[in-house]
């Protein structure tokens, strides 16, 4: 099968999960003989006239529509699949693959950004979903974007005029990546007979021997990533918390940390198996809602438990009790509770095994593969899967 891959890369790079699942798709399907062309731009956002610049290919890149009708051309796929639109593809791309009556066109919903400007449904710290479903002035209102007025208005725009264009008719199948995901975008809008439902995938880890040594956060530090609550409930627990990561936040949450918690900054990305395969669990604080959680799947293919906030999609991945535990978003007390259970051995190494058992049975790369390959059949049919 030949296979065109569109991604508007985020500038963050390894740190970002969604730059990473679109490489780790693409390795999964060259590894298994699929032909696969991979365009990735990257946003220039330095100066006046790149800004103006981006502001003008978010609501419609000429310059992407050009490069992607050349793809086509010269790679004739049958299946394009899109992850992330903005700032350089815009949904002007969707137009242009879905004139090419033999191509089928499939996109992943990462996040929530065709219905909230930030991606995130979270406004100064709490739930929102003002936009959804609705035409999003409240998000260029309350600058949601970036904290930029004109940022927000650009990608508001684009919204608006390629839900009236219906470019996103164009899409035979959309993928999301858990059933928290699917139901946000049925409730604003998407038709239910187009969705899927496409968990991501962990590659195979080195395994966890023990219970392990320390608690560790990987990811972002952000308001998004409530990471406060827990970095203030770690004074006297009896084994370290690490956060691995950097972002806004990092600066105040080490102002309010107490001993016991240990900041490393960002490390490359192939450096956190590692740390992972060493630790008594991840933590996933969450208080926005999390669309699924990479992180969760790679601590289950090193053994490794997880305690995740009670929001979004988290509990679709964490078996409470069984894999790891759940707890109320924002409450220390909670946090602390669950790692104490966590710090029985014979307990964690229990909840290890039966979190890389879940790797194995739904989110290897075996199981990724054939689901992939299952919707990209199905869309070519023009019977987009239901879930």
């Amino acid at each position: 099968m030949r296979i065109l891959v569109l991604h508007s890369r985020y500038l963050s790079g390894p740190a970002s999960g969604e730059n990473r699942v679109v490489e780790d798709e693409v390795r999964l399907l060259r590894d298994g003989g699929h032909d696969v062309e991979l365009w990735q731009p990257e946003a220039d956002p330095h100066g006046i006239a790149g800004l103006v610049r981006s502001g003008v290919d978010t609501v419609w890149s000429t310059r992407a529509v050009r490069e992607v009708e050349g793809l086509l051309r010269r790679h004739r796929p049958d299946v394009v699949h899109i992850h992330n639109l903005f700032p350089n593809l815009s949904p002007a791309v969707l137009r242009a693959a879905g004139d090419v009556a033999s191509t089928a066109v499939v996109m992943t919903l990462h996040n929530y950004r065709s219905m909230c400007l930030p991606a995130t449904l979270l406004r100064d710290g709490e739930i929102c979903e003002a936009c959804v479903g609705k035409v999003p002035w409240r998000g260029v209102a309350y600058r949601c974007y970036r904290d930029s007025l004109p940022g927000s208005a650009a990608l508001a725009a684009s919204l608006v005029v390629h839900r009236r264009l219906h470019s996103f008719d164009r899409v035979r199948v959309f993928l999301a990546i858990s059933r928290f995901v699917r139901d946000q975008h049925v409730t604003a809008g998407l038709p239910a007979d187009r969705m899927a439902i496409k968990p991501n995938f962990a590659w195979p880890s080195r395994r966890r021997a023990g219970a392990g040594a320390y608690f560790l956060y990987a990811g972002r530090l952000a308001e998004e990533k409530g990471l406060e609550p827990l970095v203030t409930a770690w004074r006297g627990m009896a084994a370290p918390l690490v956060i691995v990561g950097d972002g806004p936040d990092r600066d105040r949450l080490e102002h309010i940390a107490h001993g016991g918690v240990e900041f490393r900054g960002s490390v490359p990305g192939d450096e956190v198996p590692a740390l992972i395969a060493e630790a008594r669990a991840v933590l996933v604080p969450s208080v926005w809602h999390e669309p699924a959680g990479k992180v969760v799947l790679e601590a289950y293919a090193a053994g490794v438990p997880v305690i995740a906030s009670a929001v979004g999609a988290l509990p679709e991945f964490v078996d409470d009790g069984v894999t790891g535990y759940l707890v109320p978003p924002a409450d220390p007390d909670a946090w602390r509770a669950a790692a104490r259970r966590l710090l029985d051995d014979r307990r964690n190494e229990e909840m290890g095994a039966s979190a890389w058992a879940r790797w194995e049975e739904r989110h290897s790369p075996s199981v990724a593969f054939d689901e992939l390959v299952r919707v990209y059949e199905r869309a070519l049919r023009g019977r987009p899967p239901t879930g």
